[in-house]
């Protein structure tokens, strides 16, 4: 068994930090139309692209994981 002491550095190493996220409100009508305006700008086959790369890698995630 480990020491009071140690077990209370081990105690504190491992305390949560707190983290607080700021998110827009999706059921506001400004920021709707700022995310359809943004996705409208997106480029169609550089999002194909990306998609494709992010499938590939989760399945070379997947296979090293087994």
């Amino acid at each position: 068994m480990t020491a009071p002491t140690d077990r209370m550095k081990l105690m504190r190493q491992r305390r949560l930090r707190e983290v607080r996220l700021v998110v827009a409100d999706a059921r506001s009508r400004v920021v709707r139309r700022r995310i359809a305006k943004q996705v409208a700008a997106l480029d169609p086959d550089r999002e194909r692209d990306a998609l494709a790369w992010i499938e590939t890698i989760s399945a070379f995630d997947a296979d090293a994981s087994r």
